[in-house]
């Protein structure tokens, strides 16, 4: 596998902090993002590039064990098991075991360890690479649990998105990364979501909320309206005298809750009151006689 320098792709030196590292990923994450840069297959690579780097160098652990083996630090625990087993070997055997490893390049080791040995070495299984990937999810789809297939790899993968995916949120699929090591198991795929809202509706957790616009005369009589909900439309009982920016609540009928059947989080609906324009001097004279009434 082509080896990729974390800190390269990130810009930074190798005694970047903690800070600098988040900062410097959510600046490139921002240029490369997909949504920034549609259709640009070489951004899209750059963007899983930055997302694998920060994976690495924001985990304090998988930053050490980087640092100290590079390229080959998912199989350092390997390395160090095969070479106490070597240095045992050889004191056993009365041989001397003098290597130093530290720092350098273990290439050559790994090679021997995982397949480029000769007969004596035995070849040890190991597991795939895990890959990142994003998808771009429209509001309306996040609602509803459908199919999708997306190609990684050149591979075609079908997935099934459970209604109520988070902006933000990961799933993972086993199996799915880069192929294993010597009959190994291959690593997994982890999709993060990037929910996009193409409605009027304003998404909080599990809750919507929307603003309808009701006319003059049915917020001072009350009456009935339809709204147009994500679940289809709702009629709804106007109060008499109702006031601008009224909140009312209906449960159950917003966001489906994430892998839970038939539950939902609640609808928020906030009322717009328009005044009516161009009057006639009929209404004028109506609203002139209840301004006197008033």
């Amino acid at each position: 596998m082509e080896f990729i320098d974390y800190y390269k792709i990130l810009g930074l030196q190798k005694t970047a902090n903690a800070e600098e590292v988040k900062k410097a990923y959510r600046k490139l994450a921002r240029q490369f993002h997909p949504d920034v840069n549609p259709n640009n297959t070489e951004a899209h690579k750059k963007f899983q590039q930055i997302n694998e780097a920060n994976e690495v160098l924001s985990d304090p652990e998988k930053r050490k064990k980087y640092d100290k083996y590079g390229k080959d630090w998912e199989h350092g625990e390997a390395y160090e098991q095969q070479r106490q087993s070597q240095q045992q070997s050889r004191q056993y055997s009365g041989g001397d075991f003098s290597g130093d490893f530290e720092g350098g390049d273990f290439s050559d080791f790994f090679s021997s360890m995982f397949g480029g040995g000769g007969s004596r070495q035995r070849k040890t299984k190991m597991r795939g690479q895990d890959l990142n990937a994003t998808l771009q999810v429209n509001l309306t789809d996040a609602f509803k649990t459908h199919p999708q297939t997306i190609t990684i790899n050149g591979k075609n993968v079908r997935l099934t998105i459970p209604a109520g995916i988070e902006n933000g949120q990961a799933i993972k699929l086993k199996n799915y990364g880069n192929p294993g090591m010597n009959g190994g198991p291959a690593g997994d795929l982890i999709i993060t979501f990037n929910i996009l809202n193409d409605t009027s509706f304003r998404r909080s957790g599990n809750d919507l909320q929307f603003t309808q616009e009701i006319d003059l005369y049915t917020a001072v009589l009350g009456g009935d309206i339809t709204v147009n909900t994500l679940h289809g439309k709702l009629k709804l009982k106007v109060k008499p005298e109702t006031q601008n920016n009224t909140r009312t609540r209906i449960k159950g009928k917003g966001f489906p809750v994430y892998k839970s059947d038939g539950q939902a989080g609640d609808l928020y609906i906030t009322y717009s009151i328009i005044l009516p324009t161009n009057l006639t001097e009929k209404q004028k004279e109506l609203f002139a006689q209840l301004a006197a009434l008033s």
